[in-house]
């Protein structure tokens, strides 16, 4: 058999026939499950996904027809082998036309038929499973963990996550607010050896700093005024896991220097604590800052920094993925029907479009936000631009440069070169911005990091 035997279950109100049935097929390798009838077959079937079904026909509270009923009803269940007594072999095949039963077969049972019938049903439960695993892959391709993308730039995302996960190595997440940082987080945990550990998160931005450190590494009762009982910290609740760091850039500074003494040692102090405790953490940082400029204005601490810049991923913005959107969609929608019961099937071609010219600031979670409130005003069929919020259809197209009500027309003199347009461009729309560097990078459909990159080779260019 193979490293993962066929799970059977054996349904049969006769006490000795149904014992003496799973001591047989568990002798020859299959993992066997009992019930005495339909209705207990049900519960078990719950708890034990059986890849083969033996049943009994004629049985007391739920019979064997029932019982194929009701699977058939939810789905279908796995392959039934059908138990029949002699004179019921008109009933055993209507059951097998009916309620699609794989095989049946008469009492008393020749061990060797039953035996070949298992191994076909299970070839054909495997061939099935193997199928519906390969559309599921066609269907998904561009899919790992809960991040989606076929985009170049999403492959190569997915390329660095499958490279790093099996290392202990720390890991730095960049990327906008909305691109999906924590599922990177969640997508290398669940991937790596640790993926049967804890996964544990703290927002850095969201603690207020007199809680920081109760709860990064725990306190003692009586440590400081309220503190009632002992706490464990996020490192010991990520005991053999990962603890996800999400925007490391808004810890305080005096957090950080005890952070990287723990990142160092692996040991962790609570607070009131005497002793130390050893922890096994792997650590993923994740910020939507530009790391750059908090080292420069001393907000990030230079040695925590190179400690978790171990190994790099920079997450893309929507805008930079826009071959995409058909498949956000597509599982946000799948996604939003089950937890709002709808039957929303698609978007209309118009939504697309509307989609296609947005310039998507908050990225795929403002998707989400956008696609949940339509799913919820649409119900079932299709999303229409009316199920849009009305502030989207008001800015559906990328944000323009304006002045004074019209548009700021920008000339530029002839000859001039891809570079030099750029650089006219940037000028100006700072200028429209008042210097806000974010707005800016929002019209002009690049990252904070590109723009202040530009703005260096523009400083650089202009001291020589």
């Amino acid at each position: 058999m193979s490293a993962n035997p066929t799970r059977v279950l054996i349904v049969d109100d006769e006490e000795n026939q149904r014992l003496g049935l799973a001591g047989m097929v568990a002798a020859w390798g299959f993992t066997t499950e009992t019930a005495a009838d339909g209705q207990e077959a049900l519960e078990k079937l719950a708890i034990f996904p059986a890849h083969v079904l033996v049943t009994d026909l004629m049985m007391p509270r739920m019979d064997g027809f029932e019982l194929l009923r009701r699977l058939a009803a939810q789905g279908g269940g796995p392959p039934a082998i059908v138990i029949t007594a002699f004179g019921n072999i008109e009933t055993a095949i209507a059951t097998m036309h009916d309620l699609g039963a794989f095989w049946f077969l008469e009492k008393p049972i020749e061990p060797r038929a039953l035996r070949v019938l298992l191994e076909r049903a299970a070839t054909q439960q495997r061939l099935a499973e193997e199928a519906e695993r390969l559309k599921r892959e066609l269907s998904y391709q561009g899919v790992l963990g809960e991040l989606v993308g076929r985009a170049p730039v999403m492959q190569e995302v997915f390329s660095l996550i499958r490279q790093v996960a099996p290392s202990k190595a720390a890991v730095l997440i960049t990327g906008e607010s909305g691109t999906g940082k924590e599922l990177v987080a969640r997508a290398i945990h669940g991937l790596s050896p640790r993926s049967g550990g804890p996964f544990v998160a703290i927002n850095c931005a969201a603690m207020p700093e007199t809680l920081m450190e109760s709860e990064l590494f725990g306190h003692e009762k009586g440590a400081f005024t309220g503190a009632l009982e002992r706490r464990a910290g996020c490192f010991e609740l990520a005991q053999s896991g990962t603890l996800l760091l999400d925007e490391i850039g808004d810890m305080p500074i005096a957090t950080q220097a005890k952070l990287l003494r723990v990142l160092e040692d692996s040991r962790v102090r609570r607070l009131g604590g005497k002793g130390e405790l050893l922890v096994d953490v792997r650590v993923i940082a994740s910020t939507n800052k530009v790391l750059e400029d908090a080292l420069r204005k001393g907000q990030l601490r230079d040695d925590l920094y190179y400690r978790l810049n171990v190994f790099h991923i920079a997450l893309p913005p929507l805008r930079a993925r826009m071959e995409d959107l058909p498949l956000l969609v597509e599982a946000l929608l799948r996604d939003l029907n089950r937890k709002h019961n709808c039957r929303v099937v698609d978007i209309g071609p118009e939504v697309l479009e509307q989609f296609r010219r947005y310039h998507w600031p908050g990225n795929v979670r403002e998707l989400r936000n956008a696609l949940e409130r339509a799913v919820i005003m649409a119900g079932d069929g299709m999303i229409g631009l009316g199920h849009l919020p009305p502030s989207f259809n008001r800015s559906s197209a990328a944000p323009k440069v304006e002045e004074d009500g019209g548009a700021d027309l920008v000339r530029l003199p002839l000859g001039s070169t891809v570079g030099e347009a750029e650089k006219i461009l940037i000028q100006r729309t700072l200028q429209h911005t008042r210097n806000n560097k974010t707005r800016a990078a929002e019209i002009l459909g690049i990252s904070l990091k590109t723009l202040h990159n530009k703005l260096k080779e523009y400083g650089a260019a202009e001291a020589e």
